[in-house]
């Protein structure tokens, strides 16, 4: 099922069954304890990101091709970082560059992102796809002057500004995607494609990661992970290509669909 959250025309948010033509029907219930098919038109003003998460675990160089393009080691272990929830944006709505804590060096990373459908703790390997609800698109929008430079050391600062979790478009439940380490993911800029690769090439696999993150550690249902970006990325190009006021951006990735965001200046 491709499940869709939204806003009617009335300001009530809702789950929806998007279907093959693009329209939807309106689900009621738990999005963790089911949900029913109501067979009714949903009445979509505004798609929002499928999930609101509490917790948002992300995973950085876990790409080959992108650690190699950093000139950074492989990791023997998942390098681990978090996004605040207050950094979730919707499709369709606009990422804003930072201009309180300015920040000149904001750059795209499309991903692939997990979300968790029930609790889950010290989960083996061979068990991990169990806890997982659905997939969608995420774009790991990163200011990397504070990422790198005034962060002291810690990539927080520079992940978690207002905006950059942008998530969507639709929930893809894992029955549908059967190996999301098999999967087409991209970026597009301003109708360039800059990212172009394949889940194929993560360091350390979906299934690995939530054995990793759910050791000695609770992943609750609507948990997050982010599972890290392949090569292309803006910083790393010569001369850097970093996002501007104006600009569009697509996180593309196979079975899941595309999620776009416009690029404006905080005012």
């Amino acid at each position: 099922m491709r499940i869709i959250r939204y806003r009617d025309s009335q300001g009530t948010t809702h789950y929806g069954s998007q279907q093959v033509d693009g329209s939807a029907t309106r689900l009621e219930g738990d999005l963790f304890a089911g949900l029913r098919d109501t067979k009714q038109a949903a009445d979509v003003r505004q798609l929002l990101a499928p999930v609101h998460p509490a917790d948002i675990f992300c995973i950085g160089l876990n790409y080959r091709k992108h650690a190699e393009e950093g000139k950074n080691p492989i990791p023997e272990q998942p390098v681990l970082f978090m996004k605040a929830s207050s950094a979730v944006q919707h499709p369709g709505a606009p990422i804003v560059l930072p201009r309180k804590l300015r920040s000149d060096a904001v750059d795209y990373e499309c991903e692939l992102a997990v979300v968790i459908g029930k609790e889950c703790r010290n989960v083996s390997k061979a068990h991990a796809l169990d806890y997982v609800l659905g997939y969608t698109c995420a774009n790991d929008v990163s200011a990397r002057d504070w990422q790198l430079k005034w962060g002291g050391g810690q990539w927080c600062r520079g992940k978690t500004f207002a905006t950059f979790c942008p998530l969507g478009p639709a929930l893809v439940t894992r029955d549908e995607i059967p190996n999301p380490n098999a999967l087409t993911i991209k970026t597009v800029l301003n109708g360039q494609t800059m990212q172009d690769w394949t889940t194929g090439d993560m360091i350390f696999d979906v299934p690995t990661l939530i054995e990793f993150l759910s050791g000695s550690t609770v992943l609750s249902p609507g948990a997050v992970i982010l599972t890290g970006t392949p090569h292309g990325v803006g910083g790393a190009r010569k001369p850097p290509v970093f996002l501007q006021p104006g600009d569009t951006v697509t996180i593309e990735i196979e079975k899941i669909g595309a999620l776009t965001n416009p690029v404006v200046a905080e005012e």
